[in-house]
């Protein structure tokens, strides 16, 4: 059985929107039956830094976000311990959704998604509000320089990360809270579900917690 969390930033929003996570068992967290009944378009995931800009549900690309303008597609993606991140244009009626693991951050592609729904959509980033789910934190997240460094390259100054015991400590979300600061997008319009996927084998699925392969949260957007 899973469990949908409606962000709060999207209170208000004209938008069928989610973040699932599970209770037991072996459910994927992928079921969105209760959400919407729009067709749902997954991307094919490579922790890549690109953006595709969806308009027919039965054509799938290579991308770890997805943007669309059209009613009735619902934009999904599949985490456990990456970043799902969700965006919404209530001015312009667009959508987005985002899977931001460290090279995704490392590679900027929240900013590159913003620039798309500019690009595509005419959004202004002021009129973008953003929630950004749950995800492995800093406490659970040590890192070598060799993640660390790029994300600090693409992200600049912030609390995000930490030494701790002489080991670094990374938190993707708030990284990419930063970024999304970065190109304008207001921090009122910004939502950070603060919980840790390590730290909640009882609720999420977490692929460090797991040291292997495991099931998949889902993050879903779309405007009826």
């Amino acid at each position: 059985m899973s469990l949908v969390i409606h962000p709060e930033i999207f209170e208000r929003a004209r938008a069928e929107e989610g973040l699932t996570a599970f209770f037991t068992g072996r459910d994927p967290g992928l079921d969105v039956s209760g959400l919407t009944n729009m067709p749902v378009h997954f991307p094919i995931q490579e922790h890549t830094s690109l953006v595709s800009s969806v308009t027919d549900i039965a054509s799938r690309e290579v991308a770890d976000a997805v943007v669309t303008g059209k009613r009735g597609i619902l934009l999904g993606l599949k985490v456990a311990d990456c970043v799902p991140i969700l965006l919404y244009d209530g001015r312009r009626k667009a959508v987005g959704a985002v899977h931001a693991g460290w090279r995704g951050t490392a590679s900027g592609i929240l900013k590159n998604t913003i620039a798309a729904m500019v690009r595509d959509f005419g959004s202004d980033p002021r009129d973008i509000a953003v929630a950004i789910g749950p995800a492995i934190r800093w406490c659970c997240y040590e890192v070598g320089r060799e993640v660390l460094d790029p994300v600090v390259r693409a992200t600049g100054g912030g609390d995000y990360h930490m030494e701790k015991n002489g080991r670094l400590c990374l938190d993707l979300p708030s990284a990419n809270k930063y970024q999304a600061l970065s190109v304008k997008i207001e921090v009122e319009n910004i939502d950070v579900i603060e919980e840790c996927t390590y730290c909640h084998p009882d609720r999420y699925f977490s692929y460090r917690y797991a040291k292997g392969p495991t099931g998949r949260q889902g993050g879903f957007i779309g405007i009826p």
